[in-house]
């Protein structure tokens, strides 16, 4: 990466399709706490047709969003929308504190949510708590170890971030982690 490029500010937002706007936001508002900020009704031709679509967004602590999509028709809802992969390795990770996580954890349970639609990882760097969304998404809220952010750390993997992914596809598959 050249130091001249400049980098992106924060994300702005990040989008899905959703088939049920009010389960999608009971949710996100509801059970998980990010408050329904904007919601854009709106008409667009598109790829050669009018397409109607919903658009609302789920606000984070640093301005981003969970931007969501729910079409008119259900062809276009087929179109964009494509079913969730069931693997735990395609989610979206949003960072919390301890407390946060802890409260999520909680209204989550509450909600009667159960393993294998929420569980949690201790992965040494970070204990991350996973749920399923009404759509199939898989949300991670992941905080991380103090020990892993320390300046020491942090300045460690930059370091060598590099060298580390060259020799995993040479390769070397040993594990790196020394928080486990």
């Amino acid at each position: 990466m050249s130091t001249q490029a400049k980098l992106p500010s924060r994300l702005h937002h990040t989008a899905y399709v959703t088939k049920d706007l009010e389960a999608t936001r009971k949710f996100y508002e509801d059970l998980i706490g990010l408050p329904l900020v904007a919601t854009w009704c709106e008409s667009d031709e598109l790829f050669g047709a009018v397409r109607t679509y919903c658009h609302t967004f789920f606000e984070l602590a640093d301005g981003s969003a969970l931007a969501f999509f729910q079409f008119e028709k259900q062809e276009d809802q087929a179109l964009f929308g494509p079913q969730m992969p069931e693997s735990p390795f395609h989610h979206i990770a949003l960072n919390v504190d301890q407390d946060a996580q802890h409260g999520i954890e909680q209204r989550l349970r509450g909600a009667g949510y159960t393993e294998p639609d929420m569980y949690v990882l201790e992965h040494g760097y970070c204990r991350s708590l996973y749920v399923k969304d009404p759509n199939g998404m898989i949300v991670e809220f992941t905080h991380d170890s103090p020990q892993a952010v320390g300046n020491d750390h942090v300045q460690a993997r930059r370091a060598r971030a590099h060298k580390e992914l060259a020799r995993w596809l040479s390769g070397d598959r040993t594990s790196n982690n020394v928080f486990r």
